[in-house]
């Protein structure tokens, strides 16, 4: 099977430190080093233009099946107990499914891509807050023009923009709500508050602790500002919403809000890894998610502790973390993953491994991921990320994504 990868050479250093620099100030890169690891790649992740096109409609397509089954579920409480979501969470959620899910605005999906000796396959798609948009939209600009023979896929950041504009007013009120303690959340948003500021907007960085409520419209309460909000941009997991205070109202973040969200906290629903289990229960059906996410079963039904064949997933896990991976993950963490995944199996899934085709690049050989952002069902570009084993964690390197 021909390889979608196209080989490239790394930039050379003085290029680099360029690059790295301007990543940290044009694109709010904050943190370009893990450990003694960079966290910029040196090199673009460089996909066929074919390649691009079929991952496209794939994209698109999961896109329109995630978004319909996401409406079915909600609306079937007794489904959302095997999520393997938390009771105050499930309890919002069958809040939604009673009065309705609130209304969301610029749906933002991405889903991760890894070209396999199967071909195509997807590990997720992170439906509630997905991240990388700094990189995604700034990287191709500052490393697209050291490989002149291969262009951007898109600017994901440029779309979401006129998106959220366009349903908000260009002189809107917006607070970009996320988990303000971790620095890759505000610096994402920092980079995306930039954009939405160019276009007019009146932008506030918050945590969802200064959110209130009054009859459904949402209104910032903060030290430096207060009054009502157009709309919320959010980036903080659905699953740690009830950890909020109850001043806050948190579940007005699934249902009975007035004030448009992006995403709303249904999104929670497609994002659980579990989601795979209750298929066979759903009429939305879901052939393109058939197709490309590799066979999911309960722990019970699955040889994960004793096959390399076989992953455990924890059903909320982002960015990598949690996954156990024999052979991979270093045995003292593989067996504290398998204790976890005994002690509360409804909270983990197993998953069958897939092959990942990797990429050389000067005599090192990297395993790509390619992560493709939707936007109500439109692609709008792509987040590349390279690992020197074949698990995308916090470990990976971050790319730039072109075509040629």
């Amino acid at each position: 099977m021909t390889s979608p990868w196209l080989p490239v050479e790394p930039l050379k250093d003085e290029a680099f430190a360029h690059v790295r620099r301007r990543a940290i100030f044009d694109c709010c890169k904050w943190d370009p080093q893990v450990g003694d690891s960079s966290a910029i790649a040196r090199h673009p992740l460089v996909v066929s233009r074919g390649a691009w096109l079929e991952v496209v409609g794939l994209a698109e397509a999961l896109a329109r099946e995630t978004l319909a089954a996401e409406n079915e579920i909600v609306r079937r409480p007794e489904l959302h107990r095997r999520l393997g979501i938390r009771r105050s969470i499930r309890n919002a959620l069958q809040r939604a499914a009673a009065i309705g899910a609130s209304a969301g605005a610029a749906r933002l999906i991405r889903f991760d891509f890894h070209f396999t000796d199967d071909g195509w396959r997807i590990s997720e798609a992170n439906c509630d807050v997905p991240g990388g948009l700094n990189e995604a939209s700034g990287f191709p600009a500052l490393v697209g023009p050291h490989y002149p023979w291969a262009a951007p896929v898109g600017d994901p950041v440029a779309a979401y923009a006129e998106a959220l504009a366009s349903r908000a007013g260009a002189s809107a009120t917006v607070a970009l709500v996320h988990a303000t303690s971790y620095s890759d959340d505000q610096q994402m948003m920092a980079f995306v508050g930039r954009r939405l500021a160019a276009k007019g907007m009146s932008i506030h960085l918050a945590s969802p602790s200064h959110l209130r409520w009054r009859d459904g419209t949402a209104w910032l309460e903060a030290a430096w500002w207060r009054g009502p909000l157009d709309l919320i941009v959010r980036f903080f997991p659905s699953e740690w919403l009830d950890g909020l205070p109850r001043e806050t109202e948190w579940p007005h973040l699934f249902a009975g809000a007035r004030t448009p969200l992006s995403n709303p906290a249904t999104a929670i629903v497609p994002q659980s890894k579990r989601f795979p289990l209750i298929w066979d229960a759903l009429d939305t059906p879901l052939p393109t998610w058939r197709a490309l996410l590799p066979e999911t079963r309960e722990l019970r039904d699955a040889p994960w502790q004793t096959s390399d064949e076989w992953i455990v997933k924890p059903a909320l896990g982002r960015v990598g973390e949690g996954i156990g991976m024999r052979g991979v993950v270093e045995p003292k963490e593989m067996r504290r993953i398998a204790r976890d995944a005994r002690w509360w199996p409804s909270a983990w899934v197993a998953q069958r491994r897939f092959h990942l085709v990797p990429v050389d690049v000067a005599n090192v050989r990297v395993f790509p991921c390619l992560g493709v952002y939707t936007l109500d069902s439109r692609v709008i570009g792509a987040y590349g990320r390279l690992a020197e084993r074949p698990l995308i964690d916090s470990r990976a390197a971050d790319a730039a994504v072109l075509a040629a």
